[in-house]
C-alpha cells in the first residue's frame, strides 16, 4: 500500500461518523440478547480451537467476580488471562499484512494522517472498578482482577479505528476475524473467559457523564448495574461511596482534615467551594483592603496551606473566594496576581 499523506475531504468529514457510531454502541445501556450473546461466544471458542463453554449470565462485574472466585474455588490464577490474550490475539490480528507491529507504519500512513485519526478511540469510556476493595479479597498480588475482563467499551474503542480502515481506507482484511470482533463489541457486555466457562456481563444500567464526557454525577452513582452495583465519580475521578451519594452541596469541610489522597481532597475542595471552606475550617484572616481580605487556612487541607483572596460584592455582600499563590503577603498583592499584575487602583470602576 502506498503512502497515505493526506486524508481526502470525504474521508476526513468520516472520522466523526464512524467515532459516533461505535462509541454509541460502547455507551449502550440497552439490556444485552441473552441468546444472541451466547452463540456469538460459542462461536469465537470454536474459532480459537476451544470447547464451547458453559455460558453464565450476572447482572455486574461485581456479581460475575463472584462467580469466578466460586468456580476457581477462590484461588485465582492466569488460566483465564492466558485465554483472554488467545482471543485478544486472534480477533485483532484482523490485517494479515501486517509487517510489524505498528499499525499506522505497516500501512504507510503520514504523521499528520495519524494525527487526524487519534480522534477515532477518544471519550470511549474504559473505566475500573474497584472489586478487590468490595469483595475484601486475598488475592495474589500479580493479578489484576481488571485483567480478567475483556470489555465491551474496549472492543468497541478497536472496532473504530478498525472499521475506518477497512471501510474508508480500503485495507486489506480477515472478514472472519473483523466479524467476530464486531459481533463480541456489539451483542455482548464485559465477557470473563475460562477454558471451560465463560460469565458475561450485562451493560450498566445508566451511565452519567459531564459536559467533556467525563463520567460524574453528583449524589448518585455515575455507573449503576440492575443488581445495585454502582460507580460513583466527580467530573472523571472515582469517589468512595460515602462522598458520591451524598450531593456535593452537602460535602463538609471537615472531610478534608482526614481525607488523605490528594486527588480526593481536590475535588472535594472543588465540590464545596473555597468560600465555605473559609467560613467551616475558620480561616485565619491576613490581610484587608477595601472589600477584599487575604485568608490562610493553615488546617491540613491540602499539600501546602490554603491562601485565599476573598471577595464580597458591595451590593448583593456575596462571597467569592479564589485560591492565590502561598506567597502573597497583603491583600493588594493578591488582587494584582488575580488581574495579571495591574494594581487595583489602576481600575475607574472596582468590581
Amino acid at each position: 500500500m502506498s503512502l497515505i499523506e493526506k486524508l481526502t475531504p470525504e474521508q476526513e468529514a468520516l472520522i466523526p461518523v464512524y467515532r459516533e457510531k461505535w462509541r454509541a454502541i460502547a455507551l449502550s445501556t440497552e439490556r444485552i440478547d441473552r441468546e444472541k450473546a451466547a452463540e456469538v461466544l460459542k462461536a469465537t471458542y470454536t474459532t480459537i480451537g476451544k470447547q464451547q463453554p458453559e455460558i453464565i449470565f450476572c447482572e455486574s462485574p461485581y456479581a460475575g467476580l463472584k462467580i469466578i472466585l466460586k468456580k476457581r474455588n477462590n484461588k485465582l490464577n492466569w488460566h483465564n488471562i492466558k485465554l483472554n490474550n488467545k482471543l485478544i490475539k486472534y480477533i485483532f490480528h484482523i490485517f494479515p499484512n501486517l509487517t510489524n507491529k505498528n499499525l499506522e507504519t505497516s500501512y504507510q500512513l503520514d504523521t499528520q494522517v495519524i494525527n487526524q485519526l487519534t480522534i477515532l478511540r477518544r471519550d470511549f469510556i474504559i473505566f475500573e472498578y474497584s472489586l478487590k476493595e468490595k469483595l475484601k479479597l486475598k488475592i495474589q498480588p500479580q493479578i489484576n482482577l481488571n485483567h480478567l475482563w475483556l470489555k465491551s467499551e474496549y472492543l468497541a474503542s478497536n472496532c473504530c479505528w478498525i472499521d475506518f480502515y477497512v471501510s474508508v481506507l480500503n485495507c486489506s482484511y480477515s472478514k472472519m476475524r473483523w466479524e467476530t470482533l464486531q459481533s463480541l463489541s456489539r451483542f455482548c457486555g464485559w465477557i470473563s473467559p475460562f477454558e471451560k466457562f465463560c460469565i458475561i456481563c450485562d451493560r450498566p444500567l445508566h451511565l452519567r457523564f459531564d459536559n467533556e464526557n467525563r463520567l460524574h454525577a453528583e449524589g448518585e452513582p455515575a455507573i449503576e448495574f440492575t443488581d445495585g452495583y454502582s460507580l460513583y465519580s466527580y467530573h472523571g475521578v472515582t469517589l468512595a461511596e460515602k462522598y458520591g451519594k451524598i450531593h456535593p452541596q452537602q460535602w463538609q469541610s471537615q472531610w478534608l482534615l482526614t481525607e488523605g489522597n490528594t486527588e480526593l481532597r481536590r475535588v472535594l475542595i472543588q465540590g464545596i467551594g473555597y468560600a465555605r471552606i473559609c467560613q467551616e475550617l475558620q480561616a485565619i484572616e491576613l490581610d484587608t483592603w477595601q472589600e477584599y481580605t487575604l485568608l490562610k487556612i493553615d488546617a491540613d487541607v491540602d499539600e501546602e496551606a490554603i491562601y485565599l483572596l476573598k471577595m464580597t460584592c458591595p451590593s448583593t455582600s456575596f462571597i467569592h473566594a479564589l485560591r492565590v499563590p502561598p506567597n502573597m503577603n497583603s491583600a493588594r498583592e493578591a488582587i494584582r496576581w488575580v488581574n495579571w499584575g495591574i494594581d487595583p487602583e489602576e481600575f475607574a470602576v472596582q468590581t
